[in-house]
């Protein structure tokens, strides 16, 4: 996964990416010509030449131009192990540890006030809140932990937060999803005092819930309780840094569609359509404005939770985009500490919701700041924190992650062609063996933009694709809107083709034996699906036969279903056929079909 820079010194023909990827070219830009660098179009622009970009940057004076020229031409190659830019090796800062001495020797542990419910149902959230200190900066001075103790004596560690100026200061939350019913208990570890130590029991009963989503037969998920779980997933990226109205209406709209996963930011978004500010922030601002990197604002973190439990509700995962490079607040170009303080809180408050997945990152290759030892770093982080034990996956943009690292659970892929796509799941299936998501085939629109302005029939065609190569593609949409709310970022409402038939699609992937497609060995100039000898089904595509010939054992009788799932129609064809016979078909695109093993019929 390492990344090819290009030779210094930077010249008027580098590709802008090629700047930004140097720490110190990077600087020069966001010194000089900071319009550049925190354009909402950067990302449309950035491999061209970096000369073209700044000739045609509107209002940045030409001397201007010629000193960010003539200071890129002057930067040298760093050398082996030295950080981008020249200089010495790049090292993380140093966090102090929290100390003992948080609170003084007077303060009696474990004396902090406690309140909890005495229990809850299996995969409910547990929530205990304590009143403790408040002076200094919680958030960095005080660390607590608490290990939960189920029936059969196993422990199971999470991550404390403080949450003072939300529920008024002095209040901590531990939060944890217990996993089986019984009597458990539960003790806290912290550097204050009080809340060193504080004990206490829950019941655990038997419920309903259906728990978080695992992986099941390798390339598949269920839920905890074993029900099945299909993955149709969608992309609102921003949707929660909307107003409210346009949050609300997206709720509405989840509601109404077969989305069951939706793939959303914490941080905000800025990029082409999207350019308004979000009113809350994940950190608390400072007296004189900027951000505190040590303080993260609680009232954002709360209406986030929130609007995770209303996805809850309507059986929709929160597939959570921790980092991405869309960004003009410096979000994505913060320090490692605060990086790390920042996947810590957010492990922390959020690891105890059922309908969590954790994404790293959108794009991680245009994050240029990161190293590949931060996103493993992270991962560790959330691996050893996240007691639920959450989905995990990293995205890609040009250069792709190694998904065989262990705690990658699933592959997220985006397209890594302009038309081939879906069907590069059959190989990703194998090179990984692991479920494949392709969360971004490219999106339903008619933007200028070549990965948003594919029609609903080729979108829906993608998902089929991937489906009978046995993988779950997802969804996405981009048309222009006057106020500029896409779906893809803001949310809103649907206005393509495409879903009602990933609907339909999903309702013929449930009415296969297991509720899931696995390839079959079939012919090659159309997919195959099922199981061998039982459920097969067949998709044509792009392709329009007036009949095809199958080659089947005779000992079996197959009913014949023939799949329109454009028109969402199926037709089943009277009686049974067996051996070698011929299904007439009409003539269109889009065209699959189903047979379906009928033991004890007559053959027709």
């Amino acid at each position: 996964m390492s990344r090819t820079r290009t030779t210094a010194p930077f010249d008027r023909d580098t590709p802008l990416l090629e700047v930004l990827r140097s720490a110190a070219g990077d600087e020069v830009l966001r010194r000089l010509a900071p319009s550049v660098v925190e354009s909402p179009l950067l990302h449309t622009y950035q491999n061209h030449p970096v000369g073209l970009v700044l000739d045609t940057e509107e209002g940045l004076d030409p001397q201007v131009r010629e000193r960010v020229l003539s200071e890129l031409a002057m930067l040298t190659e760093p050398a082996a192990g030295a950080a981008p830019g020249g200089g010495a090796p790049a090292e993380r800062p140093v966090v102090p540890a929290p100390t003992r001495d948080y609170e003084g020797p007077a303060v009696a542990p474990g004396s902090a006030g406690v309140s909890a419910p005495d229990g809850v149902e299996v995969w409910e959230r547990f929530e205990v809140r304590l009143q403790g200190p408040s002076h200094g900066n919680p958030f960095t001075d005080v660390e607590l932990t608490a290990r939960f103790f189920g029936p059969d004596g196993g422990g199971h560690d999470v991550l404390g937060f403080y949450d003072g100026a939300h529920g008024g200061a002095g209040r901590y939350v531990v939060r944890f999803l217990p996993p089986a019913p019984g009597r458990w208990r539960y003790e806290t570890t912290s550097n204050a005092r009080s809340l060193d130590g504080v004990r206490g029991e829950l019941e655990v009963r038997p419920g309903a819930g259906r728990g978080p989503v695992r992986v099941a037969e390798r390339h598949h998920f269920r839920y905890a309780d074993g029900s099945r779980y299909l993955p149709v997933g969608t992309t609102c990226y921003a949707w929660t840094h909307q107003e409210e109205e346009l949050q609300e209406l997206t709720l509405r709209t989840l509601a109404a569609s077969p989305f069951t996963k939706v793939r959303m930011c914490l941080f905000p978004k800025s990029y082409t359509f999207n350019t308004g500010e979000p009113s809350r922030y994940p950190f608390a601002r400072r007296g004189g404005g900027g951000w505190d990197p040590t303080r993260f604002d609680p009232a954002y973190w709360a209406h986030l939770e929130q609007r995770i439990d209303q996805l809850a509700a309507l059986g929709v995962e929160a597939d959570l985009i921790l980092f991405h490079a869309y960004d003009r607040w410096g979000f994505a170009t913060m320090d490692s500490a605060t990086d790390d303080r920042y996947v810590r809180y957010a492990v922390a408050r959020l690891s105890a919701f059922r309908n969590v997945w954790w994404s790293l990152a959108n794009e991680f290759d245009l994050l240029h700041t990161k190293t590949e030892a931060d996103w493993e770093r992270w991962a560790a982080t959330i691996s050893r924190w996240d007691a639920t034990g959450h989905l995990r996956s990293i995205h890609n943009c040009h250069e792709v992650y190694d998904h065989s690292r262990p705690w990658i659970t699933h592959v997220s892929m985006q397209r890594t062609d302009v038309y081939r796509t879906a069907e590069n799941t059959t190989e990703w299936r194998a090179a990984w063996g692991k479920p494949v998501l392709v969360d971004e085939c490219a999106y339903e629109g008619d933007i200028d933009q070549g990965w948003g302005s594919i029609t609903g029939e080729e979108m829906t065609r993608r998902c089929w694709e991937g489906a009978l190569r046995g993988g779950y593609v997802g969804h996405g949409e981009t048309y222009l809107d006057p106020d500029e709310v896409l779906w893809w970022s803001k949310g809103g409402a649907l206005r393509g083709s495409s879903p009602e038939r990933i609907a339909f699609l999903a309702s013929i992937v449930r009415e296969a034996p297991g509720g899931v497609l696995d390839p079959l060995p079939g012919a090659w100039d159309a997919v195959s699906a099922g199981v061998a000898g039982e459920h097969h089904l067949v998709y044509f595509g792009l392709h329009r036969p007036g009949f095809r010939r199958f080659f089947l054992d005779p000992a079996t009788a197959w009913e014949v279903d023939v799949v329109d799932t454009w028109n969402m129609t199926v037709e089943t064809l009277p009686g049974t056929r067996s051996g070698r016979f011929v299904v007439d078909l009409p003539g269109r695109p889009y065209i699959a079909v189903r047979l379906r093993a009928h033991h004890g019929a007559t053959v027709r």
